[in-house]
């Protein structure tokens, strides 16, 4: 357990450095991403860019575990 929480504060850590450049990405605002803005309601539900991160979640897991 401790190992684990090293390396996700390492990965929090190195995000954090690399927000700069991070948050150029279009994630949030992919195709598909339901976005609705009515008179004093705006509702956001970015479905594809879960399904994205969820991706490469999946495929650096396996590839760590490989």
């Amino acid at each position: 357990m401790r190992q684990l929480l090293i390396i996700l504060g390492a990965i929090l850590l190195l995000a954090g450095l690399a927000w700069p450049w991070l948050s150029k990405l279009p994630l949030g605002r992919l195709p598909g991403d339901v976005h609705v803005v009515r008179e004093g309601f705006s509702f956001h539900f970015p479905i594809v860019t879960c399904v994205v991160i969820s991706i490469v979640v999946s495929l650096l897991v396996w590839w760590f575990r490989r």
